[in-house]
C-alpha cells in the first residue's frame, strides 16, 4: 500500500496540490484536530457512501494514528479505487509536523 508522510502531504498541499482527504475518525476525534480541508467520513460508514469518494481523485486516508486509515486505504483500493494512500502517522503526525512548521 502506498503511503505518504505528514511533511510530504504538507509540501503537497502548500505547493497547491488538491488530493481528496478522507478522515476517517469517528465525529468526536475531530475535536483533536483537523487537516484544512478533509471530509470526515467515520470507518464504519466508508462503503455506505462511496458516492461521496471521487474515484478520479488521488486519495489520502487519515485517522488518528494511521492504523485505520490503512485499513481503509487497503479496502478502497479492493473495491477499485486506484490512487488511495495512508498518511503514515495519522493527524498525530500532521500536527507535529505543523507544529514544527510554525
Amino acid at each position: 500500500m502506498k503511503s505518504i508522510t505528514a511533511e510530504q502531504l504538507k509540501r503537497r498541499l502548500d505547493d497547491g496540490a488538491a488530493p481528496f482527504m478522507l478522515d476517517v475518525r469517528e465525529p468526536e476525534e475531530m475535536a483533536d484536530g483537523v487537516i484544512a480541508g478533509s471530509i470526515n467520513i467515520p470507518m464504519d460508514d466508508v462503503e455506505h457512501r462511496l458516492d461521496e469518494i471521487p474515484a478520479e481523485r488521488e486519495i489520502v486516508v487519515i485517522c488518528h494514528m494511521g492504523v485505520r486509515s490503512a485499513y481503509i486505504a487497503r479496502k478502497l483500493k479492493a473495491l477499485g479505487y486506484d490512487r488511495v494512500t495512508n498518511l503514515s502517522g495519522g493527524v498525530d503526525a500532521w500536527l507535529r509536523a505543523t507544529a514544527i512548521g510554525r
